[in-house]
């Protein structure tokens, strides 16, 4: 619900650009480019999101100054001391699942929520914006992989969630989300292709109703550092990459 800010928009940010990371994230973002070009694709379509769940705040200011404007967290209580400390430059993102007796702070502080799967959680959302007088940006997660580790809504019910989450007040549905499987547990990143399709075609299939009652429904939030070439293929618009950019996780 927080106001989307200008990239690099804080003077509070305070890191120093790291030159293995500028590294990263050039080469991220050179394959991205690469495989938008080929899929017929504007690379500035794609957001990159660096996945910065469990490293420091002194790591994710680096993150910054080397040129990453939008970063994902997993959990509301870890992101939110790295959102007071290190201001309104980055847009933030919640990519990971959302207990409801966390929707006020996720409201509070995050740009856009990716993880809403049940009506309960997109209610406790968008009554928060109703509350405060804003609009809470969020997409809906679908369970592509249909396992039952995973969040998101299962496919099939889907279209039932949109057409209730669609007329609460507060919210503004941008899209959908999804998670692989992992390509290793597939045998190859190729392998994970049906599943990025899947969550494409459910995409277009409700794109006339969200846009007549005033979505923007423009996002798909897929791909990680692992197959994120394979869902720009396919019509990613934000790819969540962690390890590509940040190094292996510490200990």
């Amino acid at each position: 619900m927080v106001t989307a800010p200008s990239p690099m928009g804080s003077a509070s940010v305070h890191g120093t650009a790291d030159a293995t990371m500028r590294d990263r994230i050039r080469l991220v973002r050179a394959r991205i480019d690469q495989v938008a070009q080929r899929s017929g694709r504007n690379a500035a379509d794609v957001t990159l999101i660096g996945v910065s769940k469990t490293w420091p705040v002194e790591d994710v200011a680096n993150a910054i100054a080397a040129g990453i404007t939008d970063l994902g967290e997993n959990r509301v209580q870890e992101a939110v001391p790295k959102i007071l400390e290190l201001g309104e430059g980055p847009v933030w993102h919640l990519i990971g699942g959302l207990q409801t007796n966390k929707a006020k702070s996720a409201a509070d502080h995050f740009h856009l929520v990716h993880s809403v799967d049940r009506l309960d959680l997109a209610r406790a959302l968008g009554a928060r914006a109703v509350a405060t007088g804003g609009t809470v940006r969020i997409l809906l997660q679908v369970n592509v992989a249909e396992r039952s580790s995973q969040g998101g809504v299962a496919s099939g019910d889907l279209s039932a969630l949109f057409r209730e989450v669609r007329v609460l007040p507060g919210l503004s549905l941008d899209g959908l989300m999804c998670i692989a499987p992992d390509a290793h547990d597939l045998g190859s990143v190729e392998a994970t292709r049906p599943y990025f399709k899947h969550l494409a075609q459910l995409h277009a299939e409700l794109h006339s109703e969200a846009i007549a009652v005033g979505h923007p429904w423009q996002h798909l939030s897929m791909g990680m550092s692992g197959d994120f070439e394979v869902a720009v293929e396919e019509g990613a618009t934000l790819v969540r990459v962690g390890r590509a950019i940040f190094g292996e996780r510490r200990p």
